[in-house]
């Protein structure tokens, strides 16, 4: 996480160290990302960047968790218009990243994380739902999803709906972009394997 000296900065200057990071994240995956790169696009001396951020895995998961924390407040917005129905409101997230980013430059940085996975960035993703860094806004969402139409009976079952949820989410972003699938590819993948999750796995019968 950045040190306090990156918050005290001037919102133009901080906001131009975030683009510099931005740019050069969306340009390639971290492994490759070049500091020099970061510190010449935000026009600072290198020496400055370490006051603010300890090294480039510090500024790009800073940069990823501003994402997490922005699907967060899409994943509140969502459940409200689709009255709680989790289904429904995450389709409409990964409809919206799909169709209506307009962004090329956060798309490509998503797109470089997703295609260089580790425990770590998946663990950053996944706090769209189950993090503990912004916790009223956690526990809004589980307030806002609607268990009456979910098949369970305690609380916890609820964390685990949300668990299997958020990794189907995370799979097909990843296959989106490791696959080369066309938008409306990636779609029909989603909505199909959605439609699985609602229904259950495991059929019916008299026998119990």
């Amino acid at each position: 996480m950045p040190k306090p000296t990156f918050f005290n900065l001037p919102e133009e200057k901080r906001q131009k160290l975030v683009h510099a990071a931005e740019e050069e994240f969306s340009r390639v995956p971290l492994f490759e990302a070049s500091i020099s790169n970061i510190v010449k696009a935000a026009g600072i001396p290198r020496g400055s960047f370490y006051q603010y951020f300890e090294d480039k895995e510090d500024i790009f998961f800073f940069l990823l968790n501003e994402q997490a924390e922005k699907r967060k407040e899409s994943l509140i917005s969502m459940l409200k218009k689709y009255d709680g129905d989790i289904f429904k409101a995450v389709t409409e997230i990964y409809r919206k990243f799909l169709y209506e980013l307009p962004d090329e430059e956060e798309r490509n940085f998503l797109k470089n994380a997703f295609l260089n996975v580790t425990h770590k960035i998946e663990d950053a993703f996944t706090t769209m739902f189950s993090g503990t860094q912004s916790n009223e806004q956690i526990e809004e969402i589980k307030r806002l999803i609607n268990r009456d139409i979910l098949n369970i009976s305690e609380e916890k079952e609820l964390f685990y709906i949300v668990q299997i949820i958020t990794a189907v989410v995370f799979r097909n972003f990843v296959e989106k972009f490791a696959r080369e699938l066309s938008d409306d590819e990636a779609m029909d993948n989603f909505i199909v394997e959605m439609n699985l999750l609602k229904r259950g796995l495991h059929k019916q019968n008299g026998n119990g």
